[in-house]
C-alpha cells in the first residue's frame, strides 16, 4: 500500500498579487465565511504596510498560506497583552482560507506552522486564538494544532448585527514553565 501524500502547506511573505487575490476572495460574506465577515473594509492600509515592512515585524503581521505552491489564504498575528504590554504580551493568531481550501486540514497545518514560526522567531511565551462559539471547524482545527481551550468570552464580538460569544484557546512555549511566585 502506498502512503497518502498530503499537500505541502507553506507559509511565505505576502506579495502585492496576494493582496489583490485576498481582495477578490474575501470581498463579500461568502468569501471569508460566516464567522469572519465584518462588512467591507479598506485594504489600502495593508498595502501601505506591505510596502513599508512587508507585513512583518510589527504588532499586526501576515503571511500567505500556499498549498503545493498555490495561494490558499493567509495567517495573521496581532500583539495582545494580559497586563502591561511591556511584560505580558502574547500573539493572537487568525486564519482566512479560500473556500476551495477549507475542510482539508490545511488550516490545522497552517496554524501549527505559524505557532512554530512565532516560538522560533519571537520571545512570546503564549500564542492564542479566539473563535466563535459556533465555529466547530475552527475549534477542531485549533485543538488539532495543539491549542488548549481555556474558556468562553461572553458577547465579545460584534458581527452580523449581533454580539457573539468567543472561545479562547492557547498554546504555550514548549519546555519547562516559567517561574512564578507561590500563591
Amino acid at each position: 500500500m502506498r502512503p497518502v501524500l498530503r499537500p505541502a502547506t507553506v507559509l511565505r511573505p505576502v506579495t502585492s498579487a496576494d493582496l489583490d487575490r485576498f481582495d477578490t476572495e474575501f470581498a463579500g460574506p461568502d468569501g471569508p465565511g460566516p464567522y469572519q465577515w465584518f462588512g467591507h473594509t479598506p485594504t489600502l492600509r495593508l498595502r501601505g504596510l506591505l510596502d513599508e515592512r512587508g507585513l512583518l515585524g510589527g504588532d499586526e503581521n501576515m503571511l500567505s498560506v500556499t498549498v503545493d505552491d498555490t495561494l490558499a489564504g493567509r495567517v495573521e498575528w496581532f500583539r495582545r497583552a494580559w497586563g502591561r504590554v511591556e511584560t505580558s504580551a502574547c500573539w493572537e493568531i487568525a486564519i482566512g482560507l479560500f473556500a476551495a481550501h477549507r475542510g482539508q486540514g490545511i488550516g490545522t497545518q497552517a496554524q501549527r506552522l505559524l505557532v512554530d514560526y512565532l516560538f522560533t522567531h519571537t520571545r512570546a511565551e503564549r500564542v492564542q486564538v479566539c473563535t466563535d462559539a459556533d465555529n466547530l471547524a475552527e475549534q477542531r482545527a485549533a485543538e488539532k494544532a495543539g491549542f488548549v481551550r481555556e474558556g468562553r468570552i461572553r458577547r465579545a464580538q460584534w458581527r452580523a448585527g449581533a454580539w457573539h460569544d468567543q472561545l479562547l484557546y492557547s498554546a504555550l512555549r514548549p519546555g519547562p514553565p516559567a517561574r512564578s511566585r507561590p500563591a
